[in-house]
């Protein structure tokens, strides 16, 4: 067996991983980068980026069908979806990204152990390798082993044509008929899409609304549109189980103690993720756990000296941005900085269409946290920009502590919600106050307009509402 001495060995090159690889090698340090799959983790390969490949085909689908709104006749069935060609797309973006990371991975010194790596202490891990055994010794030990699908125990959940988000992103197939479970982000994504394609798509969610966790001014709109779009919900009703039928699939739910059932080509259980960090291998090491995540302070150091943990692992929201910077603080941190992730401002984002974006305290969340609030709304319906791109609906919606004008949090619901949310992060993130985003010159005209019109609006000064 050959043995690799390093100082940081990374285990798990998903988001957290490979970043936590790359800042540790540019501040001088020899790591190890341990993969049993590809580069990329989940985000790369099975989650974000190929999610977000096929949505854009959704839309492209979408503007050639709604073409008549721009002055544009096309004639019958002019188009038509090619579900292998998407999916190669799909499959030529995760490779092109995938070869920067290996690239970056070259570029930096980092060397990568392709393999199954299995914990033997604080500074060694054993590496199973297609070409035998490896022993990495190391300094310190950053773990990052990510995610995967849930699946609940529900019967039938094993059935042939019932999916996980990773089965769903590997076929081509746009069924005639989905139901999925779960009306979180993973869900909602999956159904604009299969529902811009044409399935008929019923979301089915336990809690009585979608994407609980959002502002519940967001989960109703978004609900509102995706009806309009064919999309059927079945909200506050459990899952009973699933069985394979002549054809397709039966669901059987159970809403308010009545029991029903619909049938379907498919089935998508999309109802979260569970974490993958406490192995048997970790457990023996002694890290703190709490409900399967690995317990870490603000510098990502775990309970054992000399182990950090970055991304999934550690539990809390699952976003790949997230990821990003715990993977950096924890780089730093073990090779001798001293980075607190403690004052991190993460914005949330849900590619459904329209997007869905959201950063802070939301206005429920405020008044429980016991703050005196301003809320400023302003609809895109009335921005000028918005409506050149034929896009109507939506609104940009912020919070503001009404004592100090300071901005605590916002949401966007509404096109390229998701570029947008940025402003708003940076002006959360520097507790700045809403004057400043209603006074500071927006292009003209722009979708951004409408963040400093929302501001202006919590102000009782709003121009254009």
């Amino acid at each position: 067996m050959s043995e690799l001495a390093v100082d940081i060995c990374v285990l798990g090159a998903g988001p957290a991983g490979y970043v936590a690889a790359i800042r540790a090698a540019q501040l001088g340090a020899g790591v190890a980068l341990i993969e049993k799959g590809e580069l990329g983790g989940t985000c790369l390969n099975r989650g974000c980026i190929p999610t977000k490949t096929l949505l854009k085909t959704a839309a492209v689908y979408e503007e050639i069908a709604h073409a008549g709104h721009f002055g544009i006749r096309l004639c019958k069935d002019a188009a038509s979806v090619d579900s292998a060609a998407v999916l190669e797309r799909k499959d030529t973006v995760v490779r092109f990204l995938r070869s920067g990371i290996e690239q970056l991975m070259k570029k930096n010194g980092v060397t990568v152990c392709k393999g199954v790596g299995r914990i033997q202490s604080s500074r060694c891990v054993q590496v199973e390798t297609a070409k035998g055994g490896l022993t990495v010794r190391c300094d310190k030990l950053i773990l990052a082993a990510g995610s995967a699908p849930l699946v609940p125990p529900i019967p039938g959940a094993d059935a042939d044509g019932v999916l996980t988000s990773d089965d769903a992103l590997q076929t081509a197939e746009v069924p005639g008929s989905i139901v999925i479970v779960g009306g979180g982000v993973i869900g909602l994504e999956f159904a604009s899409y299969y529902s811009a394609l044409g399935s008929v798509v019923t979301v089915v969610e336990m809690k009585d609304r979608i994407l609980p966790g959002e502002d519940a001014e967001i989960s109703q709109a978004l609900t509102r549109l995706m009806k309009k779009r064919g999309v059927k919900f079945k909200l506050g009703v459990k899952v009973l189980r699933i069985d394979r039928e002549k054809g397709g699939l039966n669901t059987q739910i159970e809403e308010k103690g009545v029991c029903s059932s619909f049938s379907s080509d498919r089935v998508l259980i999309a109802v979260g993720r569970k974490l993958c960090g406490l192995t048997p291998d970790a457990v023996n090491l002694g890290l703190k756990e709490n409900r399967g995540a690995i317990v870490v302070d603000e510098h990502m150091r775990t309970s054992v000296g000399g182990v950090y943990a970055a991304g999934d692992a550690t539990g809390g929201r699952l976003l790949a941005h997230l990821a990003f910077a715990q993977g950096r603080i924890a780089a730093e941190n073990a090779a001798g900085l001293n980075t607190s992730a403690a004052s991190l401002v993460v914005p949330a984002c849900v590619y459904t269409e329209p997007e869905a974006a959201s950063v802070g305290l939301n206005e429920e969340t405020a008044k429980q946290a016991g703050f005196d609030c301003m809320v400023g709304r302003f609809d895109f319906r009335a921005n000028g920009r918005s409506l050149s791109l034929g896009n109507r609906d939506g609104f940009v919606k912020v919070i503001a502590d009404k004592s100090s004008g300071v901005l605590l949090g916002a949401c966007i619901f509404g096109p390229d919600a998701s570029e947008m949310i940025s402003e708003l992060t940076l002006a959360v993130t520097l507790k700045a106050n809403i004057t400043v985003l209603s006074d500071m010159i927006h292009p003209h005209p722009s979708l951004a307009e409408a963040v400093s019109e929302a501001c202006a609006d919590a102000l009782g000064r709003a121009i254009h509402k």
